[in-house]
């Protein structure tokens, strides 16, 4: 073992993270001019699991014991290991064991705790990827749950069918195993027959997978009860509804009284033009805008500035990139392929209006004492900064001791207007009505799925971050984003035991 380190530390290598079940390795030292049979012996040095019971993933790609080929390291990149220890493995097993590399595809989802694939029935990629990223928003499992209608092919009404097909196409996949989505698709098809117009060549047409979202999302308005106490018509619009105050006002009038309304949205549009590189400014961008209409005063068309702010945010926001744009002259919705970053933690406090504002501010400000509280754990407890801390953070998500993310009157709306990035719908191609769609949803910390269609494959965050557009790979066009959860145990001075635990808590994610 010692002969074997002395030669690695000879070599020129790079430094890369291992994630084995809930462990972290930092700074492993790989030289790919080695086979990786030398690889898979350090990690047995580390973990204690034999080489051939290794599983080692990169980006979905899996490593042989002969060749990096499929495997492309890079320094600091999070490499996926899955394997038992002999010490873990069972003495008398009940029934022969079954290594990971043995596998088959369906028992290997189940290993790793992988939801199921959808069977691509032609051209339905767009349906696919959206019913991966809505199934990330545990309120709406629950809300298709409480639904007690049933599916009828022969008739019945299109929000019934929809809304009973999804919920058992749920309860299908959570069985782990690929599924043809076929109900799904046909109830679809009864409800909005544009998605089953066929081509030249007499196949289902790719369609639009925002439009899929939100033709879904009507249906389940319909269907959906909100939870007990709300005061929202529907599961939707409690978890997904954004309201905002609007005020259109005549530029060419100052005298003329600016009109006030309410309007009601389930996604929040980011425009996309020349200045917007990030996120957040394509967000504001939407906040106001010029238009042109008739002026009463004037008595002619006439420019108004009409402005927003956000009045209630909800748990979960869903922000559409707009990347398509119609062509008069080709008849085509065009792509707007620029590169817009978005980030992992969303930030909607600058959006909302004051009284939101002041509404936000007293769990806002218990997040940023946690955080100093965290940093300054961290710089106690391990000399590292405030990387680590926030990852703590990310990881205490996970957990099931975190405080209410919503008002006490409004349950299923944001209290804070933090958020977590947890599904991405991309698109691949040129235009809305062809081209591949796929969902990429959060499973846990920073391991993400990658859900083309049957394929289901793990990858890491930082390759979710780089869906940002700018060329002809998969590039964001829908981004959910849910509720940033702050923990109940987090260093409060007024109890001794709980720095201790929140510490422990630290250490171990």
């Amino acid at each position: 073992d010692s002969l074997l380190q002395e030669r690695l530390e000879a070599m020129p290598s790079f430094k890369i993270k291992v994630k084995w079940g809930k462990e972290v390795f930092q700074d492993v030292e790989v030289n790919t001019d080695e086979e990786p049979m030398v690889f898979k012996a350090q990690l047995f040095a580390l973990t204690g699991v034999q080489p051939e019971r290794q599983k080692v993933m990169l980006k979905g790609a899996i490593l042989t014991d002969s060749s990096w080929d499929k495997v492309k390291l890079r320094d600091n990149a999070m490499v996926l290991m899955m394997g038992t220890k002999d010490e873990d493995m069972p003495e008398h097993p009940v029934e022969k064991t079954k290594f990971i590399e043995d596998m088959d595809e369906s028992e290997l989802s189940k290993a790793m705790d992988m939801p199921a694939g959808l069977q691509n029935l032609g051209n339905t990629c767009y349906m696919n990827a959206t019913v991966q990223c809505l199934k990330t928003v545990p309120e709406l499992r629950s809300a298709l749950t409480r639904f007690s209608g049933n599916v009828s092919l022969g008739g019945g009404p299109d929000p019934d069918n929809l809304t009973a097909a999804l919920r058992d196409l749920y309860t299908t996949m959570d069985k782990g195993n690929t599924v043809p989505p076929i109900i799904m698709l046909q109830v679809l098809h009864n409800a909005f027959p544009r998605f089953a117009e066929r081509g030249e060549g007499g196949g289902y047409q790719q369609q639009d997978a925002n439009e899929c979202w939100m033709e879904i999302l009507r249906m389940l308005q319909a269907k959906t009860m909100a939870t007990e106490g709300s005061a929202k018509a529907n599961a939707i619009e409690q978890f997904l509804g954004i309201e905002c105050s609007s005020e259109t006002k005549c530029a060419e009038a100052e005298t003329e009284e600016p009109t006030k309304s309410v309007e009601r949205f389930l996604q929040f549009s980011c425009y996309i033009d020349k200045d917007v590189k990030y996120l957040h400014t394509g967000l504001k961008n939407r906040l106001s805008e010029n238009i042109e209409k008739h002026s009463p005063t004037l008595g002619r068309d006439a420019q108004y500035v009409k402005s927003m702010a956000i009045t209630r945010l909800p748990g979960y926001i869903t922000i559409q990139m707009v990347r398509f744009h119609f062509k008069q002259k080709e008849a085509v919705n065009a792509k707007v392929l620029k590169d817009v970053k978005f980030p992992v933690m969303l930030d909607m406090f600058e959006m909302c209006g004051k009284e939101l504002q002041d509404k936000l501010r007293p769990r806002r400000t218990q997040f940023k004492e946690y955080e100093d509280w965290l940093v300054d754990q961290a710089s106690t407890v391990k000399g590292k900064g405030k990387t680590e801390a926030l990852r703590a953070e990310r990881e205490a998500q996970d957990g099931d001791e975190n405080e209410d993310w919503f008002f006490s009157d409004d349950v299923g709306s944001s209290n804070s207007g933090y958020y977590v990035l947890q599904a991405v719908l991309t698109h691949k191609g040129r235009s809305s009505n062809s081209g591949h769609y796929v969902g990429w949803v959060r499973q846990k910390g920073d391991t993400w799925l990658k859900c083309d269609d049957d394929e289901v494959s793990p990858v890491h965050e930082e390759d979710v971050l780089k869906l940002s557009g700018g060329g002809d790979w998969h590039t964001a066009y829908l981004l959910v984003y849910g509720p940033r959860k702050l923990c109940k145990v987090r260093g409060q001075k007024a109890d001794d035991a709980t720095p201790a635990a929140a510490t422990e808590n630290m250490e171990t994610s």
